[in-house]
């Protein structure tokens, strides 16, 4: 991970208290100009971004995998789903399927997924910052400021324009 990401974790590690109360408030008004405003610095973080560099969420954190998600990348790794469940994955409390340690078991030494076109869902859609219904998702995107350098820039351009109002 660069300085410029590492820092912008700091931040969202420091101001997490000032971010929960942010998100709370949002939840709370459900503005409908959430998604589009969201989903517009999406767009513009993530031409900045090159997640290679980072690779964070990977070495962290776990997707959830779903049974269409075991079924895909058994079948792409020509092994059975219960092998696939028995060395890689445990339920967690929430009865998800997850990976049972990080970094992730796909994660290559250059931080792409050596199963990359068969990945879960829950990779495929991370990290959720260009969803519908944001304010259902923000406790989920308050988690991620502290993974994701992206999110973490996102809300914190949030949190700084609450601070100026």
């Amino acid at each position: 991970m660069n300085p410029t990401d590492k820092k912008s974790i700091e931040i969202a590690k420091v101001e997490l208290k000032a971010t929960q109360k942010m998100a709370i408030n949002l939840k709370k008004r459900k503005p409908t100009q959430l998604d589009s405003v969201f989903h517009s610095r999406h767009v513009s973080e993530f031409k900045k971004m090159d997640c290679l560099t980072c690779a964070n969420c990977c070495k962290t954190t776990s997707p959830i995998f779903r049974d269409a998600d075991i079924r895909r990348i058994s079948k792409h790794l020509r092994i059975k789903e219960s092998k696939l469940i028995q060395d890689l994955l445990i339920m967690d409390d929430e009865g998800d399927y997850v990976l049972k340690k990080s970094p992730c078991n796909f994660l290559s030494s250059d931080n792409t997924c050596s199963i990359y076109d068969v990945r879960p869902l829950a990779c495929r859609e991370y990290p959720h910052t260009d969803r519908k219904n944001m304010f259902q998702i923000l406790d989920l995107t308050v988690k991620n400021t502290l993974i994701c350098p992206v999110v973490a820039r996102i809300v914190q351009s949030f949190t700084h324009e609450n601070e100026k109002k």
